[in-house]
């Protein structure tokens, strides 16, 4: 009874539970990592876009880098172009929905602006 008491550890069942929480979350994590580096591509492209001097000029040349990168969740004319001063603020917002199971999703939104 004494060597029973002084044992420790992780039983098969908790084992097999915590490796079910852990594949769960890499399926998520592998799923949210490609929207965060398509997140980190648009903010590249507002950047190289904020040059532009006309609101047609910034979609244009957003819209050309987003071809190069790949950016297919938003486009130049989902862009909100402004003035600030002398220069050309360009800001952005979308969600991406990740499906979970069944009605259960998983909503990533982003913003950003020019700076």
């Amino acid at each position: 009874m004494k060597l029973k008491q002084q044992q420790k550890g992780l039983t098969f069942f908790g084992l097999l539970i915590v490796g079910i929480v852990l594949a769960f979350s890499g399926v998520i994590l592998a799923q949210m990592v490609p929207t965060y580096i398509e997140f980190l591509a648009v903010q590249k492209a507002v950047q190289k876009a904020s040059v532009g001097t006309t609101v047609a000029e910034v979609r244009s040349i957003f819209d050309k880098s987003a071809q190069i990168d790949d950016i297919r969740t938003i486009s130049g004319k989902d862009l909100d172009v402004s003035k600030d001063g002398d220069r050309v603020v360009v800001n952005f917002a979308y969600n991406r929905e990740i499906h979970l199971a069944g009605p259960a999703y998983l909503v990533m939104k982003y913003e950003g602006a020019s700076q």
